[in-house]
């Protein structure tokens, strides 16, 4: 059954079920964090110019917002491998309601990538639009931690 639901990843993100096969759990859960840490720090880059401190530049704005929309549309199949929670693995957060609530999280994981394309276009035309699309890709963010990671101790 595992496998099955593995299969349905791999097929929703155009992955090959060998590669799933292949794949290292804790590899895989070292890539999600990282890529949620390049998330994080893009965020922080655009959050910090939104509120004014960091000054604005519309340059570093466009290329942070491109950073994360490239991020959703990595195909994530190999970074949430079944048996890869917090229940199975030491060292995530991640739930097991990522694959029990599959469409769900994968919902809100294309609510996240509309939410940067959002974001994208309009980075580099000035500081007063950031606020409100930093909000919005934030707030996807939320809805997911909200229901698919444990929150910090």
């Amino acid at each position: 059954m595992k496998f099955a639901h593995a299969l349905v990843i791999a097929t929703t993100f155009g992955i090959s079920p060998g590669l799933l096969a292949a794949q290292d759990y804790s590899a895989a859960v070292k890539a999600r964090q990282g890529q949620f840490r390049i998330m994080a720090l893009n965020l922080g880059v655009l959050g910090g110019m939104a509120k004014g401190e960091i000054a604005y530049d519309a340059e570093m704005a466009e290329m942070a917002a491109e950073n994360l929309e490239m991020i959703s549309e990595l195909h994530e199949a190999p970074l949430w491998l079944e048996d890869s929670s917090n229940m199975d693995i030491e060292g995530t957060r991640a739930l097991p309601s990522i694959w029990d609530e599959n469409e769900d999280f994968l919902a809100k994981w294309a609510a996240f990538g509309e939410a940067a394309e959002q974001l994208e276009e309009i980075a580099d035309d000035g500081q007063a639009g950031l606020g409100a699309a930093v909000g919005a890709v934030g707030k996807t963010c939320g809805a997911c931690h909200d229901a698919h990671r444990q929150p910090s101790s």
